[in-house]
């Protein structure tokens, strides 16, 4: 899914396969002389959570209504901070610590809106993205719950 919200092209993608971060970065700049700063975050599998040794992790989504959700906060991302173009790519399936799980991009002529707006994605993606989270352990397979202190980060972005 790409839109381009006057000159912001959003780029969101849900998929199995693995993303390379340089190539994500030169489709994301080619071209635009106007992009001063990229942010990049890339989330990848631990091998512990707590002390306790992580085999492999699960992410599930619902097709469709993820895209649409992240799309809105991008959006939002856009309407808040002066960005230049906007990538979000999340991957499903199961992964084994090390392999990369989540990319943010965002991409800016100056770098402290691409870094607010890179940080206010992920705590998005965090707390309320429509993905869902088993651990496989030696212990056992669990649901990941929430944690209270990815609540408290993404409560900062609130509006009153």
């Amino acid at each position: 899914m790409t839109s381009t919200a006057t000159t912001c092209p959003v780029t969101i993608r849900i998929q199995e396969d693995d993303f390379d971060i340089a190539r994500e970065i030169a489709v994301l700049t080619k071209s635009r002389t106007d992009i001063g700063a990229v942010v990049s975050f890339s989330g990848i599998c631990r091998g512990d959570e707590d002390s306790a040794k992580i085999a492999a992790l699960t992410l599930e989504h619902y097709p469709g209504m993820a895209e649409e959700e992240i799309k809105r906060h991008a959006d939002e991302a856009t309407s808040r901070w002066p960005l230049n173009g906007v990538t979000v790519i999340h991957r499903v399936g199961r992964f084994m610590p090390g392999q990369n799980i989540v990319l943010v991009l965002t991409a800016s002529q100056h770098r402290q809106a691409a870094f607010q707006a890179a940080e206010f994605l992920m705590d998005y993606l965090k707390t309320n993205a429509p993905f869902w989270k088993k651990e496989e352990s030696a212990t056992g397979t669990g649901w990941v719950e929430a944690h209270a202190r990815d609540d408290e980060a993404a409560a900062r972005w609130t509006r009153s």
